[in-house]
């Protein structure tokens, strides 16, 4: 039996850390174990990761709250890929003497994935693609050109100002709301602040680049989504919870907005009953926004240099 600390990798989703990354700086000083799966709720997780000392998280694909790491007595660094994840308890790490490190990123592709969900529905590409497939008629619907839209994005972060960016590159009209400062981010990126309520009224495109923090749990509310235009398309490529679920699915189901792009959910994996799997008028993606090899490249190098790193008792990146 190996003697070597253990380090997991979890919800490798695409069998891809050792495809991308060199790991043999740590031959003979740590045991591998890749997990390809999601592990599921908090029992589960505390029971694959007994006798663990160190693991790589993907993102906020598995949680870590005060509970369980009350329950990995032998965890010691915890590496979560991104130099954001609001899933882990930063203080009950701390309390538990477990080092959070993080690693990285590549670019902001989660911006390029909201462009390409946005284009694809406005010009049917699913529907069409599927029915070219199926052999159906030769066209078989209009699809809608962005020019000339108006683009409502809500956030002007670093994500947020590459989509206005996008917007204006594509001849839209670009408007956007932040909650700080909304003037002087408007003008440096060239574009019309409005306030909330009337973004979503005169929007043919609301786009969401928030953050999820208290603040913003919830924070379309359905008062907000009865304000869109009924061809007006909703994207949301930052986190599910920030759009009150069943307002949004209500709206969808009634035909009272044009439709969505979501890429998040507010249970991930999304369960195979929910409405979001069924409704045509939902452009739905399993949460892929990072999920591109020039991200995961940097993402698990950097989480090989952590590993190493934290064994010659010289941790980076650290959290908190």
């Amino acid at each position: 039996m190996s003697s070597l600390p253990v380090c997991a990798i979890l919800d490798d989703y695409q069998n891809a850390a050792f495809a991308v990354a060199d790991w043999s700086a740590l031959e003979e000083r740590v045991e591998l174990r890749r997990f390809g799966a999601h592990l599921g709720g908090e029992e589960e997780v505390a029971a694959a990761l007994q006798g663990v000392e160190v693991v790589v998280a993907m993102r906020e694909r598995t949680p870590f709250p005060a509970s369980l790491f009350a329950r990995l007595p032998d965890l010691k660094q915890l590496i979560t890929t991104g130099a954001r994840n609001r899933s882990i308890d930063l203080e009950a790490a701390r309390a538990h003497g477990v080092l959070v490190t993080h690693t990285r990123s590549a670019g902001n592709p989660a911006a390029e994935l909201a462009w390409a969900g946005m284009l694809a529905a406005l010009r049917n590409i699913p529907a069409e693609v599927q029915n070219f497939r199926d052999g159906g008629p030769w066209q078989q619907g209009l699809g809608r050109s962005a020019d000339g839209k108006r683009l409502g994005i809500l956030g002007l972060g670093k994500l947020g100002a590459k989509c206005a960016r996008f917007g204006q590159t594509f001849g839209m009209e670009v408007a956007g709301w932040t909650r700080t400062d909304l003037p002087a981010r408007a003008e440096a990126l060239g574009i019309m602040p409005l306030p909330l309520e009337q973004l979503f009224e005169t929007s043919d495109v609301v786009m969401i680049q928030m953050s999820l923090v208290p603040e913003t749990r919830g924070f379309v509310t359905p008062e907000l989504l009865a304000l869109m235009k009924p061809d007006a398309l909703l994207v949301n490529t930052s986190r599910g919870p920030i759009v009150d679920e069943p307002a949004l699915i209500a709206a969808l189901e009634a035909g009272r907005i044009g439709g969505a792009v979501l890429d998040v959910f507010g249970t991930e994996p999304l369960p195979q009953d929910h409405p979001f799997r069924r409704l045509t008028n939902v452009l739905p993606t399993p949460h892929i926004g990072y999920v591109t090899e020039e991200n995961y490249r940097v993402y698990y190098a950097d989480a090989v240099e952590n590993i190493v790193a934290w064994l010659d008792g010289a941790p980076i990146r650290v959290m908190g």
